[in-house]
């Protein structure tokens, strides 16, 4: 990408874990991190396949409706190259389209396949001249940024020349030299093309960008006839509408067409292993070439409707005039990014052993991280694009081997049944609690072949869990302090059970003390008021004898 500028840019709310985006790229310029994806400008072709195919819609396109806007409040004469590919998106001709922009502000519209024609006569005029073996045609600036970074052992075969949208715009310059150039078309990636050689286009608006920008103004595409006849290079932006387009019965060379990120790099494979010789190839990134762009506003894609509704629209001929040099329409192209750090073997099997892949068997090679391989994968990590936890397989085990440990190893028992009562799981713990010496010898079966049924009844039928209720299981002599929770949604019953037998049979015994404790006291305490009552009836005894002395001794004392 041009500079600091995302010409795709992340809606990172929207953006949860699905790796769709990594799946699809092409070229997996797309890092995961933080949860979310990262489009890696450096590595981007701006092919917009993680736009199409991003469920979430948290990919958006650069919108440059507001810098046209402010250049035609400015007054400047703002002229509009239209793709041709405008008469599928919008099925309305050239006069139509004109009349709209227009009303937007715009000086006059004109068809992009005024540049279309320009560059496919330098094709042919390259192909008669015979000094190259192979040709790639250079409309599609997503393949050329493709061969560019990717490619560029293939450069020499690239066609240096400018693309039509280039083309047309320096046409529009050199006859209004005051001129504001504005392309509108389905392609995202003629932004960049655009800021990358600015003498040529200034501005460019996808058709969702004019869409919307007709819609705020208010503004109706009214279907009037054309009254200037049609292009024949209007067949541009349909696969194999370059050829079609080329007077091509005296060149020596073989014409065939590909289309789809997936067939160009094939393609780019083999002719660097030198498969294809003597052929000029018209290369474009999108399936169906331009017309699958991916700002084309068909709700889905409509290959044929839309072949047609070009192929009824392209004039038969060739209405240009004045066909610049080879030099006036001369494009340099230049290697853009060197190729990523690449791992050792050594690297990829420490890596692949951290993702659980051990052996080659365990390479699943699934696709659901987004990478074809887990050794593409193992590459991703070790370049920083990736981490461990984008493997699928690996997270289920680990979460299976996590789950399974707890399970396993804790001293509850775990018993879960389906709505039927039938035992789906049953841990260690809870096989020795009831003496079942396999846990396969109760999987499937009626849970009454074990236990009591009656509770989970309850619980199922009542929708109530149950916490941490003290129960006895009299065949297994257990004492469990049990919790019964259903799971609605996964259609389960699960039961986990604490043994308490070694709690109750402490608390029973501490009982029994407490009331032996208390049987004594009670026998000591009766013995005790015995002997106090004894005493007392003696006390009482002494006390009135004395008494008695006492008073004759006084009497006497008196009496004397």
């Amino acid at each position: 990408m041009t500079g600091n500028v995302n010409y795709l840019q992340l809606k990172t709310s929207n953006c949860r874990n699905c790796y769709k985006c990594i799946r699809h790229c092409p070229v997996k310029s797309i890092k995961f991190s933080g949860n979310q994806a990262h489009i890696l400008q450096n590595d981007c072709i701006l092919c917009g396949t993680c736009y199409v195919v991003c469920p979430q819609n948290a990919k958006q396109i650069k919108n440059d409706v507001d810098t046209v806007k402010s250049v035609i409040a400015d007054g400047k004469k703002v002229i509009a190259s239209l793709a041709p590919s405008f008469a599928a998106n919008y099925g309305v001709g050239l006069t139509a389209m004109t009349n709209a922009l227009k009303k937007l502000g715009f000086h006059s519209a004109e068809e992009t396949s005024i540049g279309a024609e320009i560059v496919k006569k330098q094709y042919e005029k390259i192909l008669a001249e015979g000094t190259v073996d192979v040709l790639i045609s250079s409309c599609c600036h997503t393949v050329n940024t493709l061969i560019q970074k990717y490619y560029p052992d293939q450069l020499a075969h690239l066609a240096h020349v400018l693309s039509p949208m280039q083309a047309h715009c320096k046409r529009i310059k050199e006859e209004n030299p005051d001129a504001y150039t504005v392309f509108i078309g389905p392609c995202i990636s003629k932004k960049e093309e655009a800021d990358k050689y600015k003498e040529h286009v200034d501005t460019v608006l996808t058709y969702g960008e004019l869409s919307g920008w007709l819609k705020e103004a208010g503004v109706a595409l009214e279907n009037c006839p054309d009254e200037k006849e049609h292009n024949r290079s209007a067949l541009f932006p349909t696969t194999g509408g370059i050829v079609r387009s080329m007077d091509k019965e005296s060149l020596p060379y073989s014409f065939i067409t590909v289309d789809g990120m997936e067939n160009c790099m094939k393609t780019l494979e083999d002719i660097r292993n030198g498969d294809i010789k003597g052929c000029f190839v018209e290369m474009s990134a999108c399936a169906g070439s331009c017309i699958g762009g991916p700002v084309m506003e068909n709700e889905k894609p409509e290959p044929v409707r839309n072949f047609l509704a070009i192929d009824r629209y392209a004039g038969k001929n060739d209405t240009v005039a004045n066909v610049p040099s080879a030099e006036e329409i001369k494009k340099e192209f230049a290697v853009e990014s060197g190729f990523k750090d690449y791992p050792s073997d050594a690297q990829i099997k420490e890596i692949l052993m951290k993702m659980g892949k051990t052996t080659p068997e365990h390479e699943l090679n699934c696709g659901s991280c987004g990478y074809n391989t887990c050794r593409e994968k193992a590459v991703a990590v070790y370049q920083g694009k990736a981490d461990f936890t984008m493997c699928l397989p690996y997270l289920k085990e680990k979460a299976e081997s996590f789950s399974d440990n707890i399970i396993n190893n804790t001293p509850n028992g775990i018993l879960v049944l389906n709505e039927d009562f039938e035992v789906q799981l049953i841990n260690k713990a809870a096989c020795n609690m009831m003496n079942i010496k396999n846990q396969s010898d109760v999987l499937g079966c009626p849970v009454i072949r074990i236990l009591n049924p009656t509770e989970y009844m309850n619980v199922l039928d009542n929708n109530r869990n149950v916490y941490e209720k003290k129960t006895y299981l009299a065949e297994y002599q257990l004492y469990v302090e049990e919790t019964i929770i259903y799971d609605r949604n996964y259609h389960i019953i699960m039961s986990i059970m604490r043994d308490i037998t070694g709690e109750e049979k402490r608390r029973v015994k501490k009982e029994n003390t407490n009331m032996q404790a208390v049987e004594i006291t009670d026998k000591v305490i009766d013995k005790q008021m015995r002997v106090v009552q004894e005493i007392a009836s003696l006390l009482g005894e002494t006390t009135a004898e004395t008494k008695i002395a006492l008073t004759k001794l006084k009497e006497t004392l008196a009496d004397e």
